[in-house]
C-alpha cells in the first residue's frame, strides 16, 4: 500500500516536523510512505468569505491534481467522521481489500478544505472536536496511521 499524505503547507516548527519525520519513517515499515507538500494560496491578513472561497478553489485544483486515479481519499476535516484507532485501521484494511493500492490523506490549508475536495473523499475524518492548532495535523495523522498499520499488522504499539 501507498499512503500519500498530501498537506497544504509546509511545517516550520522543528519539532513538528522531526516528529512528523519519525513516525513516518515508522510508518514506513508496513507500507510505502508519499508527502505531497503543496502551497496554499496566499491570502490577506483579514479575508472575506469571497476570497476564502477562491482560494479554497484554488487549492482543490492542486489537490485533486496530486491525487493519482484509483486512490482511496481521506479528506481531513472538522465535520468529518470520528473514528477510534481500530476503525481507522479496519477502514484502511478495507481500502486494500477492495483493491485501493494508494490512500491519500488530505490536509487542507488553516481555512480547510473546499466542498469539491470533501466530495472526492471516500471518508471525511475529524481528529476530534477539539480545536488544535493546523501545524499539528500532519503529525497527529502520521501517528494515527502508524497506529492503523501496526494494529492491522497485530503490532504491540496500539497496546
Amino acid at each position: 500500500m501507498l499512503i500519500n499524505i498530501i498537506s497544504l503547507g509546509r511545517l516550520k516548527d522543528k519539532w513538528i516536523k522531526d516528529g512528523c519525520a519519525e513516525y513516518i519513517k515508522m510508518l514506513g515499515g508496513y507500507c510505502t510512505v508519499k508527502e505531497t507538500e503543496l502551497s496554499p494560496v496566499r491570502l490577506p491578513d483579514a479575508p472575506n468569505d469571497r476570497q476564502i472561497q477562491t482560494a479554497l478553489d484554488a487549492e482543490a485544483e492542486m489537490i485533486l491534481d496530486a491525487v493519482p486515479k484509483g486512490s482511496a481519499v481521506i479528506a481531513m476535516c472538522i465535520e468529518g467522521r470520528m473514528m477510534s484507532s481500530e476503525q481507522l485501521a479496519q477502514k484502511l484494511s478495507d481500502f486494500a481489500l477492495g483493491g485501493k493500492s494508494t490512500v491519500c490523506v488530505i490536509i487542507g490549508s488553516s481555512c480547510g478544505l473546499s466542498d469539491r475536495v470533501k466530495q472526492r473523499a471516500d471518508l471525511r475524518l475529524s481528529m476530534s472536536p477539539m480545536t488544535f492548532p493546523h501545524r499539528l495535523a500532519k503529525v497527529m495523522i502520521a501517528e494515527q496511521l502508524y497506529r492503523a498499520m501496526s494494529i492491522n499488522a497485530g503490532g504491540k504499539y496500539h497496546k
